[in-house]
């Protein structure tokens, strides 16, 4: 029998051994109860999660800085390194599925011992061998090692794809919810410093007044009170303006340095509450799609596991030439030939194999429970982020309400001071808790916008496939979306 029909029924044996078992548990999805609905139900949402909400509140500066940070935000580049990372880890575990084929050459100078039996005597026990060859090898995946392995390695790929989508949506509501609040910060650098300016001028009245005699030093001292309590915020909020300015340079890829102004908190329109219901976060989230691609991979790494119980069968082979002088060496005369077939299994590992399997399947009930935990969480977010809405806009709202109040008082009051009608004490009560009801009001506006925007970080949503297209891709050899977002079981 010649050399190729060897190899070719050897090939044809091993490809039909290769359709049998694959070792090993097959995934399915753990069981998780899912509530109907959220704790709180909006009746005018909106389905926006599969749009670029952040557009809707209609500043082109903020549209600019996320565009900037899809792609330059370092973190993203970092979460695309590791998807290239598994992705070669995906190409070497997958090759081993075809044979490895390889060539060498050699040339080497011996000497034949001239005691040894057929030796000649008065033989020249010298001679040089030269060889040049072609190797081949191929390792049989009879009981699914590689087929597992593989299925591991590929759902990490998954699972640090989902990871940079998951990065990708930090960054566009951290972008978002730090913008928010710069301009929040700016709006109440701008009342301090007016409120500033106003307690400025009426020091210096009052000290007029005083050297006139129509108002003590008591009252005098009152009004410098007011003056330094508003300057004393000035510096604070400046430097909470700067520190935003530096959070949002760095979210932009950036060294820390000064951000660009668009519209301001009140001109911004306020987004819609998303529409969705608990069961899509399966869909919509990216971190439970990863922690279900961990699960995934872990689930493989038992079959890995148990097939170390199962003989490993290998075949190799090699078609060269080999000749004693270089000039013979292409001759018809001077080819070699060899294929061969090994076997390996273990008999005793002394529970070597059973340490791994176990240690594997305590891997997989942790990438269970995680991604249970995970879930759970998930469902934690959305309601709290939900409800956080809607407390925040009925404080908010209440908060508006008792500025109103309070600057129609510090008015009264005022008038009632400049009419002798009461001391400058109320004057200056008044006129304080204004000045902190103003702050409080701004607080609570940046509170009920970021947490509009937590509502979209938390369910995920169909615009983080948008926010993905705007950033640069992985890399050429990157599998397609369909791959990274396989169908769920």
């Amino acid at each position: 029998m010649g050399a190729r029909n060897v190899i070719a029924m050897a090939t044809f044996s091993c490809i039909t051994l290769m359709t049998g078992c694959v070792i090993g548990p097959d995934y399915e999805r753990p069981e998780v109860e899912v509530p109907e609905q959220w704790r709180i139900d909006y009746r005018s949402a909106s389905d926006l999660t599969n749009a670029k909400w952040w557009q809707q509140f209609n500043d082109p500066v903020l549209d600019g800085l996320i565009e900037t940070a899809l792609k330059e935000n370092l973190d993203i580049r970092i979460a695309a390194g590791r998807v290239n990372q598994f992705l070669g880890q995906l190409n070497t575990t997958r090759a081993e599925f075809f044979p490895q084929l390889g060539a060498g050459g050699g040339v080497s100078r011996n000497r034949i011992s001239e005691e040894t039996f057929g030796s000649t005597p008065g033989s020249d026990p010298y001679y040089t061998q030269y060889e040049a060859a072609l190797g081949a090898s191929w390792q049989l995946d009879l009981f699914g090692r590689v087929q597992r392995q593989t299925e591991s390695v590929q759902a990490q790929v998954y699972a640090s794809e989902q990871g940079r989508r998951g990065v990708i949506l930090s960054v566009v509501t951290g972008v978002t919810s730090s913008y928010v609040a710069l301009r929040g910060l700016d709006r109440q650098l701008m009342i301090a410093q007016e409120t500033e300016l106003s307690y400025k001028d009426s020091v210096t009245l009052f000290k007029l007044r005083h050297s006139y005699g129509t108002v003590s030093q008591l009252e005098v001292d009152q009004v410098e009170s007011q003056y330094q309590l508003a300057l004393a915020a000035v510096p604070l909020i400046e430097a909470q303006i700067a520190a935003q300015e530096n959070l949002i340079s760095i979210l932009l890829g950036r060294s820390p340095g000064a951000i660009g102004r668009g519209k301001s908190l009140d001109n911004m329109t306020i987004v819609g509450v998303p529409e969705a219901l608990p069961a899509s976060l399966l869909t919509r989230r990216p971190d439970i799609q990863q922690a279900e691609q961990n699960l995934i991979s872990a689930n493989a790494a038992v079959g890995v596991a148990e097939s170390l119980y199962y003989p490993d069968i290998s075949i190799t082979g090699n078609f060269g030439q080999a000749s004693a002088d270089l000039g013979d060496l292409l001759d018809s005369s001077a080819k070699i030939w060899d294929i061969g077939a090994s076997i390996t299994a273990p008999i005793f590992t002394f529970g070597r194999i059973e340490g791994q399997i176990q240690s594997a399947e305590a891997l997989r009930q942790q990438a269970e429970d995680r991604y249970r935990f995970t879930l759970l969480s998930a469902l934690k977010e959305v309601n709290d982020a939900l409800v956080s809405t809607d407390k925040n806009a009925q404080n908010y709202q209440a908060l508006k309400q008792r500025e109103k109040a309070l600057l129609s008082y510090a008015k009264l009051a005022d008038m009632r001071f400049e009419n002798g009608a009461a001391s400058y004490l109320e004057v200056l009560y008044a006129n304080n808790e204004l000045f902190q009801a103003q702050l409080d009001t701004v607080s609570s506006q940046i509170d009920y916008y970021s947490a509009l925007i937590d509502v979209y970080k938390s369910m995920g949503g169909g615009w983080v496939d948008q926010a993905v297209d705007m950033v640069e891709p992985v890399a050429e050899s990157s599998p397609d979306a369909s791959l990274l977002m396989p169908e769920w079981r």
